[in-house]
């Protein structure tokens, strides 16, 4: 009875409860890839932390180390790594003798690779329970193998080895958990349907360092010196990096799919700048009002766009991949190794505020932290050298969450003395002594009050024991994980054919990855020299000839980032013009989300466009309110009305929601609206007007054989879309046609078939109302990318 054998140790060395605390139950924990690396670098040691932690607590363990390898050499393997276990310096030699040689005795190795080892293991397990007459508290999972393991793995689970009745389950995830926003999609779906959200914990195991398990207790319990400074008025800009000194070697396989923007910033880093920039929950304990929080967050941010990031490669990168994968002597790899990312968010706390996520390998240091810059409004006239160093209003002021590593070598929390001496809680951290051998940011220690822990923990361990204590906020839910897919997805695919810079690697890069905010985005501060161009490059061989023209009116046609930056110029070009000629530029805005990434570029880099003198309308909306996620205002409203300044009157919605009624034909709304059109908007001729293209030729919301607005007298019409919301507002055809210029923009793949149609067909509006698009006395241009055109 090995389990009797331990206990009887245990009680022996006094570490176990009396009998009346032993009823608490058994817990089973089985690790899934028990001879990988993760495995022998950190889980087997956080296990084995966590039964020290938990031997007196009332529960009874096992440990079941998993693998795919047969029982004999899996066992030989597994237990070699335990027997390297190690406990913290402050354990006693003789207990902590005792403690290893328990968990040895209480850790067993399995093949699990059927159905039948799964049935045979939860057997087991049963057995054991019953034999030493013990309850089943409940079971973890670990799941240290690869993400394509997964969804078999948890199918036999859930067939076949889940917990009794009373018992809780808990599987472990590890990242990755997909590639972008559509795998993890899928990812989540075939795990949900295994699993219940609760029982599954998404390790992020940053979320286990102390310092950035800190960020959000320092943050609640510093309440009254922060809130008047954490906001766009006080602070300068939040750094969180991650710098490696080591490079890709032995791991450019998965570095090939992933990246350093998937390796680290779309988890690790994301993560942190949450903690930061998130509002506070009212208890930063609810591991549900946290990921609500966040969630608000990730809503908050401006969507990434490729000028949002740096990318470099370190230069003995291709030769390592073509060394571990076989690769082709030319072969070269667009793959980042190096990334600095600009994140901007509409938040009132935070607009105008520069976030700067910043990661690579084989850089100079090896150092993480998170670091908010306050402003300086000091100005001092005496020097320095006659001032108190620490307190002295003229030097920076920061807070800095410093993981470990790098000139401190330990997690740490740093607070400049010339903000304010933090609350800290002192049975966790501690207060560190004045180094004045030491700098951090250029400055003396002296210059911070500064905490560590009191007990520094492996990051693995704390998240072990979170597991054992259910405690969910420390972990990715699958909301939290597809809102983070959806905010880096764009920019990975922005920037997939986009080749890095190359740097040498270490101390050599001197100041060839420094980068610097420029127009709304990043962009590196010294120019790319010669000799490090990758002599290799290939050109495309397949080029095709573009016209100039597309239906007899002028073509704009580049890849969709170049093609939106032209297109908001000629905005602004066309504004300007307006304003010099009559004062006044009367913009008519289609809705969709083809726009979005012009109304951002529009917000983020067109300073000089006259938005004192610019009317803004709308060429159709939906009939939902304005306050709805699709409404066409709302979408105009969140990603461009927000951040420029548009007087208050020259903003012109459709009044699609009257008498608490949505667009009904005897409220009026269609009349109102061309009634405000014909009294403001000279001749009723828009200065410019902005229209898509639906892949079955559809244009604002005038549908194929559409009964109203495709000719007549110009007005606005309730139209009939086939899909929902069916009821929508529009301008008519006549007076689209009456503008003085109208744009139209067509992007991505799925617009090739319709684009290539257009190509071919007359004036057709019946059918295709986009064709009856043309001006009487205006001018017709097409903004169509590459990928819409060319397919």
């Amino acid at each position: 009875k090995m389990l009797g054998k331990v206990l009887c140790t245990v009680l022996f060395v006094g570490a176990f409860p009396s009998p009346a605390e032993a009823s608490q139950g058994h817990i089973s924990v089985v690790l899934l890839g028990a001879t990988g690396d993760l495995a022998k670098k950190y889980l087997w040691q956080g296990l084995f932390q966590l039964y020290m932690d938990q031997v007196s607590s009332g529960h009874s363990f096992t440990f079941h180390g998993a693998a795919l390898a047969a029982l004999e050499p899996g066992q030989r393997l597994m237990f070699d790594v335990l027997k390297k276990l190690s406990c913290p310096p402050d354990e006693a030699p003789d207990r902590c003798a005792v403690l290893k040689d328990q968990f040895l005795k209480l850790s067993q190795y399995h093949q699990l690779k059927t159905a039948e080892n799964y049935t045979a293991l939860s057997r087991e397990i049963e057995t054991l329970l019953r034999q030493e007459g013990l309850e089943e508290a409940g079971r973890i999972f670990y799941f240290s193998v690869p993400p394509f393991a997964y969804a078999e793995i948890a199918r036999h689970i859930n067939s076949s080895c889940r917990p009794p009745a009373g018992a809780w389950l808990r599987v472990v995830l590890e990242k990755p958990f997909g590639h972008d926003l559509q795998s993890a999609q899928q990812l989540a779906a075939e795990l949900a349907g295994f699993f219940r959200e609760e029982e599954m914990f998404r390790v992020d195991h940053y979320l286990g360092k102390q310092a950035v398990a800190h960020i959000l207790p320092f943050r609640d319990q510093n309440r009254q010196f922060l809130d008047p400074i954490w906001n766009q008025h006080h602070v300068e800009r939040v750094e969180v990096v991650l710098k490696e000194t080591v490079d890709a070697k032995g791991r450019t396989s998965f570095y090939e799919q992933y990246g350093v923007i998937r390796d680290v910033l779309q988890n690790h880093l994301t993560e942190a700048l949450m903690f930061l920039i998130m509002e506070l929950p009212a208890n930063v304990s609810s591991a549900q009002e946290v990921v609500q929080h966040k969630l608000q967050a990730f809503q908050s941010l401006w969507g990434l766009e490729r000028s949002s990031a740096v990318l470099g490669q370190y230069q003995a990168y291709d030769s390592q991949v073509q060394e571990e994968l076989q690769e082709a002597q030319g072969y070269v790899s667009t793959t980042p190794t190096f990334a600095g990312v600009l994140i901007r968010s509409d938040s009132l706390r935070w607009e105008g505020v520069p976030f700067l996520l910043t990661s690579g390998k084989a850089l100079d240091e090896r150092v993480g932290y998170a670091r908010v810059l306050f402003k300086n409004r000091a100005y001092c006239t005496q020097s320095g050298t006659l001032r108190d160093a620490g307190h002295s209003q003229c030097k920076p002021k920061q807070i800095i969450f410093h993981f470990g590593h790098g000139a401190l070598n330990t997690p740490a929390v740093l607070v400049s003395r010339n903000l304010f001496q933090p609350v800290m809680p002192k049975d966790s951290w501690k207060e560190g002594g004045a180094r004045s051998d030491l700098h951090v940011f250029g400055q003396p220690l002296s210059d911070f009050y500064m905490y560590s822990p009191v007990k520094e923990r492996d990051a693995y361990s704390v998240l072990i024991s979170h597991i054992y204590h259910g405690r969910k906020d420390f972990f990715i839910t699958t909301e939290n994980l597809l809102a983070s897919w959806a905010f880096w997805t764009p920019l990975l695919d922005s920037t997939s054919r986009q080749p890095p810079r190359l740097y040498p690697g270490g101390v050599e890069n001197q100041h060839l990855l420094d980068f610097e905010m420029v127009s709304g985005g990043v962009a590196f501060t010294l120019a790319e020299p010669a000799e490090l161009l990758n002599p290799s490059g290939q050109m495309p061989s397949d080029f095709r000839a573009i016209q100039s023209k597309f239906r007899q009116s002028p073509l704009v046609s580049a890849w969709a980032e170049d093609l939106i930056s032209q297109l908001a110029a000629d905005m602004e070009e066309a504004a300007v013009r307006s304003v010099a000629r009559s004062g006044q530029f009367h913009l008519a805005l289609s809705g969709g989300s083809s726009p979005v990434v012009l109304f951002q570029r529009l917000a983020r880099h067109h300073y000089g466009f006259p938005w004192k003198h610019t009317h803004m309308w709308l060429v159709d909306e939906r009939c939902v309110p304005l306050t709805h996620s699709e409404s066409n205002f709302q979408g105009l409203h969140r990603h461009l009305l927000q951040r420029v300044r548009v007087p208050y009157f020259n903003i012109h919605p459709m009044p699609v929601h009257l008498n608490q009624r949505l667009c009904v034909e005897e409220d009026g709304g269609a009349q109102l609206y061309a009634k405000d059109i014909a009294a403001l908007v000279a001749n009723a001729s828009f200065d410019l007007v902005l229209l898509g293209v639906g892949t079955d030729g559809h244009t604002a919301s005038l549908f194929p054989r559409s009964e109203n607005g495709l000719e007549g007298a110009p007005t606005v019409v309730l139209t009939e879309s086939p899909v929902k919301p069916h009821q929508r507002m529009s301008l008519s055809l006549p007076l689209i046609n009456r503008a003085r210029q109208v744009f139209v923009l067509v992007l991505g793949k799925g617009k090739h078939d319709i684009t290539t149609l257009l190509s071919r067909v007359g004036h057709e509006p019946r059918k295709w109302p986009i064709s009856g698009v043309s001006p009487s006395s205006g001018q017709l241009v097409w903004y169509v990318d590459y990928e819409a055109l060319l397919g």
